[in-house]
């Protein structure tokens, strides 16, 4: 059965980028029928908060992201201790005692060398004496996984294809520090062991951490998951922008944005599927499929994101929104300024042009006139609008923009809108010949 995992450390809101990265393997593993698994990443205790774990999980249920089963590493460090006594039995943990700068000092020579700045495994030529020496100065260790140098880490990448690293080309790397909290590499391999994740679908910047990461499911006598990494996503000028590592949930709601239009958005973008305002997730799930993802940079525009947003509202039925619709407003209404409203949340002010007070308009003498005739000509039936307009236009000989202009001023105090024929008979007859009474004086 296909398992995939997101595993967000609760630091801080989720992103854009996190959200696509949920939304795609929740997809991965929803076509295949299988599990999505909401793991979150709580080791670092000293900034993990409950807040952004509670917070997390609405977001996701907000965009429809439901995961079938959640873990928290802070509830497996028992298991993380296991699996470190094992490598470190099986001599692939070692203690390293160099300081953060001795550890700069080294890349620096080495980069002045042009050698690659990786760890040069000094800790490995310490003898026993010298590593009680350290510690009996109060120097604890910090603990690196040893890399296997003698044959090349390959994988069939889901996304870019065939992928080899040399080993030694890579640093050791750090799974512990010295006071003794973890590191991302270890225990994420020991939870997609433990929790059966056949498929890691993540970003393009962790693929040397999946090279690395090969190695310990080998360690550990496990059978790596299929990869895939993913292209970043950057801004519309192809850069990568501070601004969406903060573009979260509370942002998009604050714009109006629909769940449904991120989701419409996200799950085709970097694709070569063309991005269109889908609502039904099958259809969505129907096209999702790994060869279509490109290696190109993913570009997310804000323009394209309300445009799509805009095309959602305007096909949402009033039962989908009726609990969001100010006091009052019925189907006839939504139907009315729907049209005119790119969030659900402009609809408020488009229906206060029924409700009242709208804006007084300065007419001339004239159009006042022909206002108090409209007040005098107008009939209430099937159809008002067209009615008046019809009898305005024999009386004066008015036509087009002299016809109807003065009207909609009069009936809403704007110069725009939502289709008359249908604004009019929600004003009411009695509201609507005030107003064009009131405009006449």
């Amino acid at each position: 059965m296909t398992t995939t995992r997101f595993a967000p450390s609760p630091t801080g809101r989720l992103h854009v980028g996190n959200i696509r990265t949920a939304l795609h393997n929740w997809m991965l593993a929803r076509k295949a029928g299988g599990t999505f698994i909401l793991r979150i990443d709580d080791t670092d205790a000293a900034r993990s908060k409950e807040e952004y774990v509670e917070a997390i999980r609405a977001d996701l249920a907000w965009l429809g992201i439901e995961a079938d089963r959640e873990f928290r590493q802070s509830q497996r460090l028992e298991r993380y201790e296991a699996a470190f006594e094992q490598l470190r039995a099986a001599g692939r943990i070692y203690p390293a005692y160099e300081t953060q700068q001795e550890l700069e000092l080294k890349r620096k020579i080495q980069l002045g060398r042009g050698l690659p700045p990786i760890y040069d495994r000094a800790a490995l030529e310490l003898t026993e004496q010298e590593r009680k020496a350290k510690e009996s100065e109060g120097i604890e260790p910090h603990w690196r996984f040893k890399l296997d140098h003698d044959e090349p880490i390959t994988w069939e990448d889901g996304v870019r294809g065939p992928n080899a690293f040399d080993p030694k080309l890579l640093s050791d790397p750090v799974i512990r520090r010295a006071d003794g909290s973890w590191l991302y590499m270890l225990p994420s391999t020991v939870d997609d062991i433990d929790m059966g994740v056949t498929q890691v679908l993540r970003g393009e910047d962790h693929v040397s951490n999946t090279a690395v990461q090969i190695q310990m499911f080998t360690a550990m006598g496990a059978a790596p998951p299929d990869f895939a990494h993913e292209a970043l996503l950057v801004g519309k000028e192809g850069k990568l922008s501070k601004r969406l590592g903060s573009l979260g949930c509370d942002a998009f709601r604050e714009r109006g944005i629909e769940p449904e239009a991120i989701v419409a958005l996200l799950a085709r973008l970097g694709t070569s599927l063309p991005v269109e305002p889908i609502v039904d997730r099958e259809a969505l799930l129907e096209t999702f499929d790994l060869s279509t993802f490109g290696r190109a940079p993913a570009k997310f525009d804000d323009a394209e994101l309300d445009r799509i947003n805009t095309a959602i509202v305007h096909a949402m039925p009033f039962d989908a929104v009726r609990h969001r619709l100010p006091e009052g407003m019925d189907a006839a209404g939504w139907h009315a300024v729907q049209p005119n409203v790119a969030t659900v949340g402009e609809v408020e002010d488009w229906w206060r042009l029924v409700t009242g007070p709208i804006a007084q308009v300065e007419f001339s003498d004239e159009d006042r006139a022909y206002l108090g005739e409209a007040a005098q000509a107008l009939e209430w039936g099937d159809d008002p609008w067209h009615a008046l307009t019809a009898a305005l236009k024999d009386s004066t000989g008015r036509k087009g923009k002299a016809l109807y202009l003065p009207l909609r001023q009069a009936l809403t105090g704007m110069n725009h809108g939502p289709d008359m024929g249908e604004l009019l008979p929600l004003i009411g007859e009695d509201e609507a010949r005030a107003r064009l009474a009131s405009a006449a004086k």
